[in-house]
């Protein structure tokens, strides 16, 4: 097998293809040829040394990723040798094959592909938990997307829409701006060519969005936050621009607005029952076609440092996906 090592976690320059053994699996594992794996934002800062997991060196980048199970370990039997699967598991997936924990391993139903579903489960498992569980999301009510051409932020249009609710998403660029039209959303803002809050008050004749959705962070959360409708829920998923905003808390007091945290991973972890049921919903909304991964590109596995830099020049829209 080959993969991508990091050795140092200093940046993506430092990332080496290399040839290594292939595993056999352990106890509650299986061995999975790699087909697809798709980048994600922590996929960058875990080879910086920069996110909140820190892997045990060497380690193998790729947090999400599709393949066919090749070998399965003791205590396995959900899963069989020859069966599609995706899964999350935070590292191993820039290789040609890992060892994947069993559990981790979602079954693809017949005819999801790869590529789609190597870039299924980070953003509409976060997107649906936000949405749905944490902001409780209504149908007729008005959502707020940040960053929205990207990853999850397609996927928040998509489940909005799919909840019924009216979708104002905004993006850096027109192009952007367009491509967020094409998945459903009502109304755009150019952030970079307008005021947000001023552009958000004339969408919503004043009232504010009920739900806000950041990705983000930065320099645009205040402008949202000022923004909000009465009762609101600010949902925090991220910190894409860099900066963790500070947020006046008086703005919610005197909008009887709520800030509230969004960790899928830490929901999937607490809450398993509530987690499978939420993803065997979502891989009923795709075979329905309500939501489909936007991909903007498939590269070659051995051209990742591209994609990386192609991701850090915050010019991807929805996802990148790696090929075997």
């Amino acid at each position: 097998m080959h993969a991508w090592l990091c050795e140092n976690p200093v940046g993506v320059d430092a990332l080496a293809w290399k040839e290594l053994p292939t595993p056999q699996p352990g106890k509650g594992e299986v061995l999975l040829e790699i087909k697809a794996a798709s980048l994600n934002f922590p996929d960058l800062l875990i080879v910086q040394n920069k996110y909140q997991m820190k892997p045990a060196l060497p380690f193998v980048p790729g947090s999400e990723y599709a393949g066919i199970v090749q070998a399965v370990g003791e205590g396995v039997s959900h899963l069989q040798v020859g069966q599609h699967v995706a899964c999350l598991s935070g590292t191993g997936g820039f290789a040609t094959h890992t060892l994947a924990p069993a559990h981790l391993c979602m079954p693809l139903p017949q005819g999801f592909p790869f590529v789609d579903a190597a870039a299924f489960i980070m953003i509409y498992a976060t997107s649906h938990h936000a949405l749905i569980d944490r902001a409780q999301l209504k149908a007729g009510e008005t959502v707020l997307v940040l960053g929205a051409a990207g990853g999850v932020g397609t996927s928040a249009i998509q489940i909005a829409k799919a909840a019924g609710a009216r979708v104002i998403a905004a993006a850096s660029t027109d192009e952007k701006c367009a491509l967020c039209k094409t998945i459903g959303a009502d109304a755009t803002i150019n952030y970079s060519t307008e005021n947000l809050r001023e552009a958000v008050k004339a969408l919503t004749e004043g009232k504010g969005p009920e739900v806000i959705y950041d990705p983000v962070g930065g320099d645009y959360s205040e402008q949202a936050f000022r923004a909000i409708g009465w009762r609101g829920r600010y949902l925090v998923v991220g910190f894409a621009a860099g900066p963790i905003p500070s947020l006046p808390l008086n703005l919610a007091l005197l909008k009887g607005a709520s800030i509230v945290g969004v960790f899928w991973g830490e929901f999937a972890k607490r809450e398993p029952k509530a987690n499978a049921a939420m993803m065997a919903e979502l891989a009923k909304m795709y075979g329905q076609g309500k939501i489909k991964p936007v991909i903007d590109a498939t590269l070659p596995m051995a051209e990742l440092k591209a994609a990386f830099a192609h991701m850090g020049a915050r010019s991807v829209k929805g996802k990148l996906v790696m090929v075997n």
